[in-house]
């Protein structure tokens, strides 16, 4: 992205919205900003680990945190937090 040119607008945001969301987002200190992007973050993944849950009935806590990883971060990382739990145990 060029840096003079603003960023694309979401396709599911009015306009008019985005430009009061931006100008409410810019005022906040970095502080907030950041306390926001960790929630909304932990929202998020929260959210990916019940879909699986649901698409996947049955299967332990454990079983979806490694199932998150291998979707997430790939099946070399998700090998090794496996290894990693089955020492601990």
């Amino acid at each position: 992205m060029h840096p003079a040119l603003p960023p694309p607008l979401p396709p599911d945001t009015d306009a008019e919205a985005y430009e009061v969301q931006t100008f409410l987002l810019r005022r906040l200190s970095t502080a907030r900003r950041a306390q926001l992007a960790l929630a909304m973050t932990a929202t998020v993944i929260g959210a990916a680990r019940r879909a699986l849950a649901r698409a996947h009935p049955g299967i332990s806590k454990q079983e979806i945190d490694i199932l998150f990883v291998e979707l997430h971060y790939g099946s070399d990382l998700a090998d090794g937090l496996r290894r990693a739990l089955e020492t601990r145990r």
